[in-house]
């Protein structure tokens, strides 16, 4: 059975931080693979059609949510494009960020502490998408 596809929504500013994140499942035997479309640039029609594509394919998305979040407007579309595709998503709070720091895109969305638990408990709730 082929590892689960986890998409991870972050602020450039924080990508040192997603590296940690994701470099944590290289760490443990994890039934799942992370995945992102971080642009460095501003991103046009073209970066939001692959964006959804990538969106589409995974089982989950999870957004690491910190101060920077909330002017990050890449990820918040990644955040819009993944309810439009109705793709579970979960946040995890990161750095010094809390509710405070939650946007508005993401009401309606369980945000968690940053803990191996709470990744791995998100991720094992997903179900397999079936590719025909």
């Amino acid at each position: 059975m082929a590892n689960k596809r986890v998409f991870v929504a972050f602020a450039i500013e924080d990508e040192k931080t997603k590296i940690l994140f994701t470099g944590q499942a290289k760490n443990e035997k994890v039934p799942f693979d992370f995945t992102d479309m971080s642009v460095k640039s501003p991103w046009d029609s073209q970066w939001k059609t692959n964006c959804r594509s990538r969106i589409k394919g995974c089982d989950g998305v999870i957004v690491l949510v910190s101060k920077n979040l909330k002017n990050a407007d890449g990820a918040l579309w990644e955040v819009k494009c993944a309810k439009e595709e109705g793709i579970p998503i979960m946040g995890i709070y990161i750095g010094e960020a809390t509710i405070l720091d939650k946007p508005a895109d993401l009401s309606g969305v369980t945000c968690k502490s940053w803990t191996w638990d709470n990744v791995k408990s998100f991720c094992e709730l997903l179900e397999p998408k079936k590719y025909v």
